[in-house]
């Protein structure tokens, strides 16, 4: 092992020489200039510089890779880091592709080197490659790149110092074996907000729609944990994807509890994906690179994950709890509210159950005599279960601004109900939506609100309404959930309480 460990080291040193020699060659267009190619910054560092050697290289990465039939592909997620320690996962993602007429390829990077706050659509001719030039499709380019959140622009993708931007360049050698001749539209994100995602990704769809087209969200996951917390870390966001929650997905990138250098590339394409018919996620691959050195005590994760249409839009997994279980959970609820009520201190127990220790959004909510006397939720899975009970529910008495704090003489009046969230999803067609079933996140610009699948049933609502009062909540006209700025998602919710 000290060994391996050493040969890495001056493999590390030798990569860093090496980029750092060859950015300087990567070079944008003078005024003088024909044509506007993007030279490769990282060949002979993160893959070989010889033709020969990457081609069998990347050969053997897509060939060693087994993977299940995929009936139409729309979208992949695929790492970017070296190759000795990624390309074998990025292999599953390129194996999709064998066989298929693709004459275009939308490859959206994350900038790791320079921020800008737009994503930017390269405005040159060609990037280039060992294994030769890939036009860029200029048509679409410029189709796309409207407004301020998208942008024709050079920005992250020529290097402006001694370090090139490898996270775009590295796939292409990929998809040159794999596709042979095709136009490629290369895109880095300087700003991976939310709202230049949503963005990039509804313009995305609009214009590959009916066409030979795939889209490629460029992206390593968690980074420089210890080997089994990485494993856990990057569990949470492939699975996630699964479920088609990206709204979560960002939330958790932006509090960082969770880790994807290219989360915004992943949500972007998540977003086209859906609305171009896309209705399956499936992780074909994970590792990490200690599964490559052997080093587990500071890893970077990876995942090759398609994103297919499919016959069926699979439901979201949802929580069971027995009554044992749910038992626990309201036992944690009162006795959180008991302790803060009397300003005693309360940790719930370490529970034995796995299903109380998974993240989960949840609710809690306090009445009195039949009346609303306080409701405060974790709509993010951002804790165990029974952690985030006992929270949200010292919450509730406490800090909800519509009443005034519980006092000790309520608490024998109290009743409490919690609701434990499903994962969200966005609703593609509001006739979909079941009242009794379904609960609603409305969201546009920064304001959102949340009404739980019990509200409309209490308030007799029928779906118009519960849609106008999900917008209301948020702060938003009662018409809002018609414009298409606004994002509507449904969560389902395992309710239950204790009277």
């Amino acid at each position: 092992m000290p060994a391996l460990t050493e040969k890495i080291g001056k493999f590390a040193l030798l990569v860093a020489l090496v980029a750092f020699l060859l950015v300087e060659t990567a070079w944008s267009p003078g005024p003088g200039d024909k044509q506007a190619i993007r030279l490769p910054a990282v060949a002979g560092a993160f893959y070989p510089a010889n033709a020969g050697e990457l081609t069998t290289m990347v050969d053997g990465y897509v060939a060693a890779a087994k993977v299940p039939a995929v009936s139409e592909p729309v979208a992949l997620v695929v790492p970017h880091a070296g190759y000795i320690y990624s390309g074998a996962v990025a292999g599953y993602s390129y194996a999709v592709l064998k066989g298929r007429k693709i004459s275009r390829v939308v490859l959206v990077a994350p900038s790791h080197f320079e921020s800008f706050p737009f994503a930017a659509v390269y405005d040159g001719d060609a990037y280039a490659t060992p294994l030769g030039s890939i036009p860029v499709d200029k048509d679409f380019a410029a189709r796309l790149a409207k407004g301020p959140l998208i942008q024709l622009s050079s920005r992250g993708h020529i290097p402006s110092t001694a370090q090139g931007e490898h996270a775009l360049e590295v796939e292409l050698p990929f998809l040159q074996r794999v596709l042979g001749q095709f136009s490629l539209v290369p895109i880095v994100m300087g700003d991976q907000s939310y709202e230049t995602s949503r963005a990039l990704g509804i313009a995305l769809a609009k214009l590959v729609k009916g066409s030979d087209t795939i889209i490629i969200a460029s992206s390593d996951l968690s980074h420089y944990h210890p080997y089994e917390q990485a494993v856990n870390l990057d569990s949470k966001t492939l699975h996630a994807i699964e479920a088609w929650d990206y709204l979560t997905m960002w939330r958790s990138f932006r509090l960082g509890t969770w880790e994807a250098c290219g989360g915004g590339p992943i949500i972007a394409a998540m977003i086209a994906a859906e609305r171009l018919g896309a209705t399956r996620a499936e992780v074909l691959k994970y590792a990490n690179s200690g599964d490559t050195t052997g080093d587990r005590s500071r890893v970077v994760g990876y995942g090759a994950v398609v994103l297919s249409r499919s016959s069926d839009r699979p439901a979201a997994a949802e929580l069971s709890l027995n009554d044992a279980e749910r038992h626990e959970l309201l036992q944690v609820a009162r006795r959180s509210v008991e302790a803060v009520v009397k300003h005693a201190a309360y940790a719930p127990p370490n529970p034995s159950d796995q299903a109380l220790l998974q993240e989960r959004g949840a609710f809690v909510t306090l009445t009195k005599k039949g009346e609303l006397r306080g409701c405060i939720g974790y709509v993010m899975p951002l804790k165990p279960l029974y952690q985030a009970v006992a929270e949200v529910a010292a919450a509730a008495a406490l800090q909800d601004h519509r009443f005034p704090p519980v006092s000790a003489k309520e608490l024998d009046q109290l009743e409490y109900e919690i609701s434990v969230l499903s994962p969200f999803r966005r609703v593609l067609d509001v006739k979909q939506i079941e009242i009794g079933r379904h609960g609603l996140l409305m969201r546009r610009g920064p304001r959102e609100g949340v009404l739980l699948p019990q509200v409309p049933v209490e308030q007799h609502w029928d779906r118009r309404t519960f849609l106008e009062q999900a917008a209301l909540k948020a702060g938003l006209p009662a018409q809002a959930w018609q414009d298409e700025d606004t994002d509507i998602f449904a969560f389902s919710a395992l309710v239950f309480g204790q009277h």
